[in-house]
């Protein structure tokens, strides 16, 4: 029994193309890293470098996958968006919903990083592992069914469930999603079920920005089973745990999950260019030791953490490895840099407790 870590180089291959938010590229427009894109493979592979060079690496059971097949796929993705996708893959390349451009050879890329995801969960799920962490690229959480959107072209974790499910290797999944954006394609694929629980943790109004409301909580079979907590801008260390405390785990030990699935994003750190949260790599290693400690008392620890957003290149690497190394138990660090400065800038204690007040009102709400 050990801590999964499933990889692939083939996905930091990955690529948005002639790509840029703000500007056309071309004439005296010079193209950024990764075509313009901040989902780029930087942050990926340098967390991947860093277990390396720690050592960390060496404790982990590595493992690669094959492509999810297209009946894996099927089990949440229309036939013609994929038909559509795989078209556009394979003419060079293009752009299927919003801000999802991806060049030759996409379609396969994608669906080697839903593998990664799919094959984590089943060998946890399995027993064949305590724990496992899925490095996948390109991320999956925004995700629809036939709308792919925020870099994100399969939904790798919904996809990872329903493989699960059809082995009967899971019959209720609990889904947390740490990504500073809302997990709003999770949420709409299982959206009306009951047992797939979403949870949400993410900064308010920041993507996309007509979901993520308290109030959506599910509808039909599914009412209640999808919780999101929109936090407030310069949520920090603190209200993030606090989160966890008051709604997250109340609501999965009440949930009663088979398994546990994160949706691991770093954009919640202090420095991400995409988001105004203040987390911290011990942010995300509190989290986890959470979430872990949760697994093991619900569900024989079985919980798989599937990489998803996170933009510093310099920063996620050390979020990442502080995650990855309290999965794993392990007594390797990779001590944060700038910790001493990022302590210093958390919330003054009267934020701080106005963003706890807020919390706690939201679980009211949710009735918590």
């Amino acid at each position: 029994m050990s801590t999964g870590f499933f990889s692939d180089e083939r996905c930091f291959w990955h690529a948005g193309g002639n790509y840029a938010f703000t500007m056309p590229i071309g004439g005296l427009v010079q193209p950024q890293v990764g075509g313009g894109l901040p989902e780029n493979p930087e942050t990926k592979r340098r967390l991947k470098n860093l277990l390396e060079v720690t050592g960390l690496m060496g404790e982990l059971n590595l493992r690669s996958a094959e492509m999810a097949g297209r009946e894996t796929l099927e089990l949440v993705h229309p036939a013609a968006y994929l038909d559509e996708f795989k078209r556009m893959s394979d003419a060079g390349g293009g752009e299927l919903g919003l801000r999802t451009p991806f060049a030759q050879g996409g379609y396969e890329i994608a669906a080697l990083s839903a593998g990664l995801a799919v094959a984590a969960v089943e060998m946890v799920s399995r027993g064949a592992l305590t724990n496992a962490y899925a490095l996948s690229r390109p991320p999956g959480h925004h995700c629809l069914p036939n709308f792919p959107n925020g870099f994100c072209l399969l939904a790798n974790i919904a996809i990872a469930i329903e493989a699960a499910r059809a082995q009967g290797l899971v019959r209720r999944v609990a889904v947390l999603d740490w990504d500073v954006h809302h997990g709003n394609g999770t949420e709409a694929i299982y959206y009306a079920r009951d047992d797939v629980l979403t949870i949400s943790l993410h900064q308010e109004g920041n993507y996309p920005l007509d979901t993520g409301a308290l109030a959506d909580r599910g509808k039909g079979a599914g009412e209640g089973y999808n919780i999101n907590l929109p936090m407030h801008a310069g949520s920090g260390h603190s209200a993030y745990l606090h989160a966890m405390d008051r709604v997250v785990i109340p609501a999965i030990e009440a949930f009663k999950p088979d398994l546990i699935i994160v949706a691991c994003g770093y954009d919640a750190a202090i420095v991400d260019p995409l988001a105004r949260m203040q987390a911290t790599a011990e942010t995300f290693a509190a989290m986890t030791a959470r979430i872990k400690t949760l697994a093991e008392r619900l569900c024989g620890g079985r919980l798989v953490l599937v990489h998803e957003g996170g933009y510093s290149e310099a920063y996620v690497p050390f979020c990442g490895h502080a995650t990855i190394a309290t999965l794993a138990g392990s007594t390797i660090t990779a001590p944060d840099p700038l910790a001493v400065n990022f302590r210093a800038r958390q919330p003054s204690p009267a934020f701080d407790a106005f963003l706890r007040r807020s919390i706690d009102e939201m679980a009211g709400m949710l009735g918590f």
